[in-house]
């Protein structure tokens, strides 16, 4: 991926052609300019590799204020602001904290859950803000196409819950085990290079300018999430997570039922990194009973040694949606904001 401007250049031409369209026209309008530009592909060429995935800078020009225009428009609001722009981009990450992706992790954590027949201990690597760490205060509806299964929380104390909860909306196919009631989460913790905090109303902003232009649903729904999480805030620990998550894992209540997991993180470690995660879950799982699910795509970013990020799946069969692993083995493909689960 080293391959100078056109590696750049390719990198913005596949996300405004293949991970873009369906969720937002502006964005693969944005990026497809961008990729046939060659004085933005140079400048971006001028950040350290890491910065230059087309959702970083796509963000960061929302953060600023720009509205869903043409790329003309777009074009000269960049270049206006160009010195904002990018220090909103080497100060930040795409942290994108979707809620929604509880959809694909649910069946699994209450298979989990009843298999072991203890309550649930989270732990989610790349965290954010922790909003997915909150499976059991949401609202869900799988929907089969011929009927609609609903799942929501139990009252928490003297408020109902299922008022303010989100609904988590997915469409499935094929036999996923969707579970009768919701799993009994007691203890919940993230880590996170850089945790945002949801009482911050700068990272607030920077959570809600991830979200792609044209998906107000999503902005509502992120809103509701957060007022979950501001009245239990998660355990958020900053820091690599090869190097704090078996301390993280010490510190779960040992009569629960550990599990870590992860969507779109994996993409931003190199190989050997990975391989290290891979090991240390390893370990968790034989001296803890851990459980891990793994919940990632192939092009969130280009890794600058050339490593695949999910090897057990063709691309093609994925076409920009993640495949779910549940301890290491292949069990579902699904939308990457949770839109869609389809099992195998």
């Amino acid at each position: 991926m080293g391959a100078g401007n056109a590696g750049t250049a390719d990198w913005y031409r596949n996300f405004g052609t293949f991970d873009a369209p369906a969720s937002s026209p502006c964005y693969a309008e944005w990026s497809l300019g961008i990729a046939g530009d060659a004085e933005l592909i140079s400048r971006i060429e001028q950040w350290p590799h890491n910065k230059r995935q087309p959702l970083l800078i796509l963000a960061a020009a929302r953060f600023l204020g720009a509205g869903i225009t043409p790329y003309r428009e777009f074009r000269e609001f960049l270049l206006a602001r160009w010195d904002e722009v990018s220090r909103v981009v080497l100060s930040r990450a795409t942290q994108t904290n979707e809620a929604g992706r509880c959809t694909t992790l649910l069946p699994s954590l209450a298979a989990i859950a009843g298999s072991t027949g203890r309550p649930l201990a989270l732990i989610e690597v790349g965290a954010s803000a922790g909003l997915a760490l909150f499976p059991d205060k949401y609202a869900y509806e799988y929907d089969d196409g011929g009927s609609v299964t609903r799942l929501v929380p139990q009252p928490d104390g003297a408020r109902p819950a299922a008022e303010e909860a989100p609904v988590l909306r997915c469409a499935v196919q094929g036999a996923v085990p969707l579970p009768a009631e919701l799993p009994k989460v007691v203890w919940r913790a993230g880590i996170d290079l850089n945790p945002l905090d949801i009482n911050n109303p700068d990272d607030v902003a920077w959570l809600e300018a991830l979200i792609w232009p044209e998906q107000d649903f999503r902005r509502d729904r992120l809103r509701r999430a957060i007022a979950i999480a501001q009245q239990d805030p998660p355990l958020l620990v900053a820091g690599d997570l090869n190097e704090q998550l078996v301390s993280l894992a010490d510190q779960a209540p040992p009569d629960a039922t550990l599990v870590v997991f992860h969507s779109a993180v994996m993409a931003y470690l190199n190989a050997s990194q990975r391989e290290a995660f891979r090991a240390t879950i390893g370990t968790l799982a034989a001296e803890r009973g851990c459980h891990w699910l793994s919940n990632e795509g192939h092009t969130v970013l280009a890794q600058a040694d050339g490593s695949v990020v999910v090897p057990e799946m063709d691309d093609s069969r994925l076409r920009g949606r993640f495949l779910l692993l549940q301890d290491g083995v292949p069990v579902a493909i699904a939308g990457p904001h949770g839109q869609t689960l389809e099992w195998l």
